[in-house]
């Protein structure tokens, strides 16, 4: 009984893990079309404003001033590692002469 229990424990803490990374991904986006909107460099803004483990783990794309973040979550199981990654979009209307791009 004790192994299913650290099992089910395991894909807890997993999908908490998962959780924060998306809230991160949510956080870094807006953060970047934030940015933006006030003239700055989009995908410098949207990797600060994530920790520093997850700055070597995050795929940033500006178009515009469409900003989308791809974080991959930590892993707790094996395998996991590169399927569990939090998307995230946020969307700005870039002032005309504003650097929008990374």
């Amino acid at each position: 009984m004790i192994p299913v229990l650290v099992g089910v424990g395991l894909a807890l803490l997993q999908l908490m893990a998962f959780g924060y990374a998306q809230s991160l991904a949510d956080g870094s986006a807006e953060a970047g079309a934030v940015a933006i909107a006030a003239g700055r460099e989009g995908e410098a803004a949207a990797r600060a404003a994530l920790p520093g483990w997850g700055r070597g783990t995050v795929d940033v794309e500006v178009d515009g001033g469409r900003v989308e973040v791809a974080l991959t979550a930590p892993a707790l199981l094996p395998g996991l590692g590169d399927r569990l990654v939090a998307r995230s979009v946020a969307w700005v209307r870039a002032p005309a002469g504003t650097v929008a791009g990374g």
